[in-house]
């Protein structure tokens, strides 16, 4: 069986790592299509090296440029590539244009598509990222989701038959990651040594893309009563110099992006995370972070649930949630028992064996 990955952007990449090993260990003949979405060596090439991933068979070289251009050169290009490949499966990973792309490209073509990270859902519809998972979702052939509360966001959709709880791939590489780094202890950039401090990220359209509402979420993260680190992600870089910006401020501190080890072991140290990334949100619940989501709501509502996380759309309550103690009891298990990208693969080579599909 031979199944086809396309990634393109930092969190997919992470979510690659174990299904790659799992692909390899099941004798699985694993391509991997990298669109280029990311560029920043930081964001892409590194985490290949770091996470021992495979080199991608085909690198695109597809970055920068809008939404639409950005899908459109990746279709132009994933047509002809996916119809030499001629795989059993095309595997798209999360919420990026990579995904969108790789599936239209897939579906149109007639190729089998499963979908992992399926079913997440923010019901924000200014996201470009919800556009491109609901999509997706019903495009696929296999809907493979992280959660049960996924699994009901597809039912509810009419798409429960093609639907199946896997776990989240992230958990397996994030507890991975986490004990390589405790193991081997090393410094977090910006920080001395027993220096406390808040690991933070923001690049989301919402936060960067009006200037005043950017300058009050930086005001606000300068304003907090210790470090603040900020790897400076290349939609905020770019932002932020097209608009005048100076990022760092007050107690801020920016850095360049972290290859993904690097980050778990910012995440590990820190006393808090602030973020308005989706996958950050559920690393720091996994790493013992408490968490403060920028967003008006989450993919991961687990974390809110549970206390862990908890939402400041407008970064007004930063001074009192950002370092906030632990949340008391037993958190539970709800992204799985890391090996859900072993039965991810069980999934696709019993869909191919039996054709549901």
């Amino acid at each position: 069986m031979r199944v086809v990955s396309i990634v393109g952007a930092r969190p997919q990449f992470v979510k690659l790592a174990p299904v790659a090993k799992a692909f390899a260990a099941a004798g699985i003949d694993h391509r991997i299509i990298h669109t280029g979405q990311h560029y920043d060596v930081n964001m892409s090439d590194s985490f290949f090296v770091e996470l021992g991933i495979p080199d991608p068979d085909l690198h695109l070289g597809v970055g920068g440029g809008s939404h639409g251009v950005m899908t459109g050169r990746m279709l132009e290009q994933l047509d002809p590539v996916l119809e030499d490949m001629a795989p059993d499966w095309v595997l798209v990973y999360g919420d990026t244009n990579s995904t969108i792309a790789g599936t239209l490209s897939a579906v149109k073509m007639h190729l089998p598509v499963a979908h992992l990270e399926a079913g997440l859902r923010s019901f924000n519809r200014r996201m470009p990222e919800e556009h491109n998972r609901v999509l997706t979702d019903h495009a696929a052939d296999l809907c493979l989701a992280p959660t049960q509360v996924a699994m009901e966001h597809l039912a509810d959709e009419g798409l429960s038959e093609r639907s199946v709880l896997v776990g989240d791939v992230m958990t397996d590489v994030c507890l991975q990651v986490r004990d390589s780094v405790l193991a081997s202890p090393r410094a977090v950039p910006g920080v001395e040594e027993g220096e406390p401090y808040v690991m933070a990220t923001i690049h989301r359209a919402d936060n960067t893309d009006q200037q005043a509402r950017l300058e009050h979420i930086l005001d606000a993260l300068g304003g907090l009563d210790r470090k603040v680190i900020l790897p400076v992600h290349p939609r905020l870089r770019a932002r932020a110099k097209s608009d005048g910006i100076r990022i760092a401020r007050g107690n801020l501190v920016t850095i360049d992006p972290l290859a993904y080890p690097e980050m778990v072991n910012a995440v590990v140290h820190a006393d808090g995370v602030i973020t308005d990334s989706g996958g950050l949100q559920k690393e720091a619940f996994l790493l013992g972070a408490v968490c403060t989501t920028v967003r008006t709501e989450t993919e991961w509502t687990e974390t809110v649930d549970n206390g862990w996380n908890v939402l400041d759309p407008d970064a007004e309550h930063l001074a009192e949630t950002a370092v906030r103690p632990a949340p008391e009891g037993e958190p539970g298990h709800p992204y799985g028992d890391g090996h859900a990208a072993v039965k991810v693969a069980e999934v696709l080579e019993r869909a191919e064996i039996t054709g549901e599909r």
